[in-house]
């Protein structure tokens, strides 16, 4: 395992480029084993989470060959229908192969899936719907799959979430695209990256529209083709980088991006006393002065993204007062939370009084302890100083470098294969705007 040497209180300046959205180009993966012809996938991120689900595609049947930045997809037969538990415990995303084995084999086998560890993240958002289309579901307990057959044939239908899903609304739509008739997906997530995806799917013969801001609607066709894709900017490196240039007192430009999916996050940014400027593909976040305190909660697009909760956290160690951030996302998310407290952080955590939790939380309800804590409460200004601190998830592994990277002297930073499955080359970016950084072997 490697770890990060980092020695903080250099202002970070320069220019950036972020890398394409992983969110986005695991799912376009998926969805590339709908056809038996090529697609072309350009400027995906080279992060480890990408490689597992390239290995699973290789696993199953088809090929990916990567060049660069652009990887090259055919599956013109799938021979398996079986998720390998090991690629499954990788990456959550895996579970979203079952859409094309059910539509291309007519079963598949699903290990339950890892990834993270940052909540229960149920599947039965997806199990629900999938079973309204035709399929039969079943869950071994003793070898941990989900075993799912087609019983006759898939079927088009009307469906409502329970509650906000982006990969529960993204499976649903990859499992509908094939499907004679018309299915309707009500209460979909509106995330950027779920309209990024109908966009390539719509580029590969499919109808697939948005007709509301939560419903979507999938007018089935009888095959895909082949077609070339361009991955957007990742907003979760935006944000890493723009709380970056607050955190060090420094002035990143950030190039080549589109902002769609960020007018939250500019909006609380500015309030907080943030400097920023924005051009055409380009915005300029620097430190101006004193950081102002927030209230945050985070909630489902267009609200505050729960993936931004631990960078601001950090970022308000350094507003002057108290300010507060309410997880809705996720029942247990505040781990980096005793790690900042090493580095000189006054962070309580709490719980808010709630009138109906069920409703309030997009969470299931019932996969919350006692021991949970869903809010936390910062007081700022805090000089952060150095520590030994471990990594426990991807976005917590962005806070804790982002603390670093302020903090007095030299910190030690472990569990870093967590941030390798999300940003590509980060610590080597990070020098390019002078962060003295680096990487060793345990």
């Amino acid at each position: 395992m490697d770890k990060f040497i980092v020695t903080g209180g250099r202002k970070l300046k320069g220019k950036i480029t972020v890398s394409g959205s992983k969110n986005v180009a695991l799912k376009v993966l998926v969805a590339s084993c709908l056809t038996d012809e090529e697609v072309v996938i350009e400027n995906i991120p080279l992060i480890s989470d990408f490689m597992v689900m390239a290995d699973i595609i290789r696993e199953l049947g088809g090929s990916v060959d990567i060049k660069d930045h652009t990887a090259r997809v055919r599956v013109e037969n799938l021979k398996k229908s079986k998720i390998s538990l090991d690629k499954a415990a990788a990456i959550r995303t895996s579970s979203m192969f079952l859409a094309p084995l059910l539509v291309r084999l007519g079963k598949a086998l699903i290990p339950n899936p890892g990834g993270c560890r940052i909540g229960a993240r149920p599947i039965d958002r997806i199990i629900k719907g999938i079973e309204k289309m035709g399929v039969e579901v079943s869950y071994k307990s003793r070898d941990g799959f989900f075993y799912l057959n087609v019983s006759e044939k898939l079927k088009p239908i009307k469906y409502k979430f329970e509650k906000n899903t982006h990969t529960g609304t993204e499976t649903l739509i990859l499992l509908s695209v094939l499907i004679k008739g018309k299915t309707v997906l009500e209460n979909a997530a509106q995330e950027p990256e779920v309209d990024d995806l109908i966009e390539f799917l719509n580029l590969m013969g499919a109808d697939v529209k948005r007709i509301k801001p939560r419903t979507i609607a999938i007018n089935g066709v009888e095959k895909l083709h082949g077609a070339k894709f361009i991955i957007p900017s990742d907003r979760n490196e935006i944000i890493t980088f723009a709380i970056a240039s607050v955190m060090t007192k420094g002035d990143i430009f950030i190039e080549n991006i589109n902002v769609r999916g960020l007018e939250e996050f500019i909006d609380v940014f500015k309030k907080t006393g943030g400097g920023l400027e924005i051009s055409k593909n380009k915005i300029r976040f620097f430190y101006k002065g004193e950081l102002k305190p927030t209230t945050i909660t985070t909630g489902f697009y267009p609200g505050f993204m729960t993936d931004w909760q631990g960078p601001w956290a950090v970022m308000m160690t350094q507003a002057n007062g108290i300010s507060t951030i309410h997880e809705r996302v996720y029942e247990n998310r505040f781990f980096y939370v005793g790690e900042l407290e090493k580095m000189g952080a006054d962070i309580e955590l709490f719980n808010p009084k709630i009138n109906n939790p069920n409703s309030f939380y997009n969470f299931n309800y019932e996969d919350n302890k006692p021991e949970y804590k869903h809010a936390a409460r910062i007081l700022g200004p805090m000089e952060l100083h150095n520590g030994v601190i471990e990594i426990s998830d991807l976005r917590a592994g962005a806070t804790l470098v982002l603390a670093a990277l302020s903090a007095a002297g030299e910190s030690i930073i472990f569990g870093i294969e967590h941030l390798d499955r999300g940003y590509e080359g980060f610590e080597k970016r990070l020098k390019t705007l002078g962060a003295k950084i680096r990487r060793e072997k345990e």
